[in-house]
């Protein structure tokens, strides 16, 4: 076989960029380990920046996300019983959308089937070579070897894939931060208990109140890294999420039997480079943010803008100076990603560690955010998204 473009990962960020090239006539093969269905199963986040539902806009699948999608304004910040609005319209003049991960791969899977793409799930033992020279990838699929010749790749194969091992350790720098505490989530159709999305610090923890659409809502606790999910059940997780929030919110919160229940370990992750001769590496192939500032689904996108701009200036201008630059112009836009996400985790959690000063501080920077409209503007500036 032979392609243009060869995109290791068939989530929402490898079949965006498959999207986004077919619609400017740049053939592309996707190669995903898993099935469709184990994909479209995985519960991921659902807050879009507006650069994100622009890409969705240009890749020509938003007409669902456009119509089911909720528009957020603002979100609510929550201590000591009490919380404040960030009004994201009035310091920024955009929103985000939220609209369920699960969903934007499901659009996008059902566009690349409408378009005859080539999506092959079940594949395995994937391996880049000569990526310096002549590129290739060979894996294993139904049982058969393949080979795969192609002008780039596209690492979109997540924290564990092979794209980024694919880069020696003598040109590759990792930076790591593991966070002391995980976040407890859980499904439930119920409805959500307010229209905009709560972040709570407590001194029992962090509490993040969350939905998917109307009748679908997503709670989150901060919970210790030894935790299972079996140790909790659904009502010591509905008791705990309404000592974390404000009374008012803990009055009206519906609850219901959980139908999906996880705990995520949080983490700040970053590569460097993100190219590697015709390797290109995006998302979590290459950095990781806690889930605070709703970055994660985020920062791939931009990581495909920046991608999708510099192959299609590549193979329809002649131009190679958008890949040339690619490493460096996303990082620039990660790192602040990290940075706001870093401050975010920071600012509403509880630290093993802390010690009381520790706390007035955090309190303090609470309160400052509170009364300080620049303070909001900076926060709102970063929730909404930077420009690419």
């Amino acid at each position: 076989m032979r392609t243009q473009v060869a995109i290791i990962g068939g989530g929402p960020s490898g079949l965006l960029l498959s999207q986004l090239l077919h619609k400017a006539g740049i053939d592309t093969v996707v190669l995903e380990r898993q099935t469709r269905e184990y994909v479209l199963g995985r519960i991921r986040a659902g807050v879009l920046e507006t650069g994100f539902v622009n890409l969705m806009r240009e890749a020509g699948v938003a007409e669902r996300m456009d119509k089911e999608g909720f528009i957020h304004d603002g979100t609510l910040i929550a201590y000591d019983n009490e919380q404040f609005r960030i009004d994201f319209a009035k310091h920024t003049g955009n929103h985000v959308v939220v609209y369920g991960q699960t969903e934007v791969t499901r659009d996008l899977y059902n566009a690349r089937e409408k378009m005859g793409g080539a999506v092959l799930h079940g594949v395995a033992d994937v391996e880049l070579h000569d990526l310096t020279a002549k590129p290739y990838v060979t894996f294993t699929h139904n049982g058969q070897s393949q080979r795969l010749d192609c002008d780039f790749i596209a690492g979109c194969d997540g924290f564990h894939g092979p794209s980024r091992q694919a880069i020696p350790l003598s040109v590759r720098r990792e930076y790591e931060k593991v966070y002391p505490f995980g976040w407890l989530g859980v499904l439930s159709e119920t409805p959500p208990v307010d229209h905009e999305l709560i972040y709570s610090n407590s001194a029992r923890g962090f509490a993040l109140c969350s939905m998917r659409n109307a009748n679908l809502s997503r709670y989150y606790v901060q919970c210790s890294l030894s935790d299972s999910p079996d140790d909790w059940s659904d009502q010591a997780f509905w008791d705990e999420l309404k000592r974390r929030i404000p009374e008012e919110a803990a009055e009206r919160l519906v609850t219901g039997p959980s139908i999906e229940k996880s705990i995520a370990p949080l983490r700040s992750f970053v590569t460097e480079p993100m190219r590697y001769g015709a390797l290109f590496l995006c998302g979590d192939a290459a950095h990781i943010v806690p889930p605070t500032g709703a970055k994660g689904l985020n920062t791939a996108a931009s990581d495909i803008h920046y991608l999708y701009t510099g192959l299609r200036q590549h193979y329809l201008d002649k131009d190679s100076n958008g890949l040339d630059v690619y490493s460096q112009k996303a990082l620039a836009r990660i790192w602040k990603a990290e940075r706001f996400s870093w401050w975010m985790t920071n600012l509403l959690h509880r630290f093993p560690d802390q010690s009381e000063f520790d706390i007035k501080m955090q309190r303090a920077d609470l309160e400052f955010l509170r009364e300080n409209d620049a303070a909001q503007t900076v926060l709102a500036e970063n929730y909404v998204g930077l420009p690419f």
